[in-house]
């Protein structure tokens, strides 16, 4: 099989996490996936464009679901496709399902024929070549570590580490 070269060493908890939190920002806010993470065994930052500043409440609520989630101990498996078969997977999706939203254009433009789907339970699936844990009870909890807000770009920053 041939798949595009990995030029990074993930932690594989946190990498994990980062997929959890993207669907889940995807499902509370409506916004896109975060196209600026920076995930680390100490502490990471993702950023989400958003369109109001989310409160306290809802700072809250991210932080009891992904723990929630985490504890839900989904599997995470890996799925082979051409991309001729993603493209058909996509297009034949319920619409409310994880895989009638996957994105094919954050693929590099040199992408293997082969890819990689990474799916957490029925709850997300990302085309991903990274290290993961095999079930997210592995991941351990989620700790929000704080956020930034900036107004002119609406842009929300979550700092989180996994302990």
């Amino acid at each position: 099989m041939d798949l595009n070269e990995h030029n990074k060493e993930e932690f594989p908890p946190a990498h994990t996490a980062e997929h959890l939190l993207n669907q889940l920002m995807v499902r509370m806010f409506g916004c896109e996936r975060s196209r600026n993470a920076h995930i680390e065994r100490k502490k990471s930052k993702i950023s989400y464009v958003l369109d109001h500043k989310p409160d306290r409440k809802e700072e809250k609520e991210i932080e009891r679901e992904m723990n929630r989630l985490i504890e839900e101990d989904m599997p995470v498996t890996f799925q082979f496709v051409t991309r001729a078969e993603l493209e058909s997977l996509i297009m034949e999706a319920d619409p409310d399902s994880p895989d009638a939203h996957i994105s094919l254009e954050r693929l590099p433009e040199d992408v293997s024929d082969t890819i990689r789907l990474v799916r957490i339970g029925d709850y997300d699936v990302c085309p991903c070549i990274g290290r993961h844990v095999r079930s997210t009870s592995q991941i351990g909890r989620f700790e929000m570590l704080g956020t930034n807000w900036d107004e002119m770009t609406h842009s929300f920053r979550i700092r989180f580490k996994i302990v």
